[in-house]
């Protein structure tokens, strides 16, 4: 199987996966919206494609998975130099076939290349299988992010 870089050419094709991921990702608790973001997606993709910070997997030529990443930059300075995997994903039929450890593999390379010292990837705490394959990976919780409805005004800790 053959990681490549996206091109403009795959931008469309990735936009329609990054909308399967959001629309999936919305049984795990995400509160992101996926058709209705379908311009913002697309103005993302064409982003991370021009960088070169993305890449996918075809079959029959057409992309059937695809991850973006990226280095961190900040206002701070940090002690470590962080790569960040943001989004990876991997249509329901080629998963299993090591479709998304390929991408993965892709993009820490890249990232360390890039002279990442440490690699971040974020999994909706629902989404157990994604959490599975980066804790398979090494990747350990780092931070939390806790939410509550904003009409939940339990003030005790019972």
């Amino acid at each position: 199987m053959e990681v490549t870089t996206a091109t403009g050419d795959d931008v469309a094709a990735v936009t329609e996966l990054w909308i399967a991921l959001a629309r999936e990702q919305r049984a795990h608790g995400s509160h992101l919206r996926a058709a209705e973001n379908r311009e913002q997606a697309r103005d993302l993709v064409a982003q991370y494609v021009h960088t070169g910070d993305c890449a996918v997997v075809r079959r029959g030529g057409q992309p059937v998975g695809f991850v973006m990443f990226h280095v961190e930059t900040g206002f701070f300075e940090t002690d470590a130099t962080r790569g960040v995997v943001d989004n990876l994903y991997v249509v329901a039929d080629a998963r299993g076939e090591g479709v998304g450890s390929a991408l993965l593999d892709y993009a820490e390379r890249q990232l360390r290349d890039a002279g990442a010292d440490v690699l971040a990837v974020e999994a909706l705490w629902d989404n157990e299988a994604a959490r599975r394959l980066y804790e398979r990976r090494g990747y350990a919780p780092h931070r939390v992010t806790m939410e509550k409805a904003a009409g939940d005004e339990r003030d005790d800790a019972d």
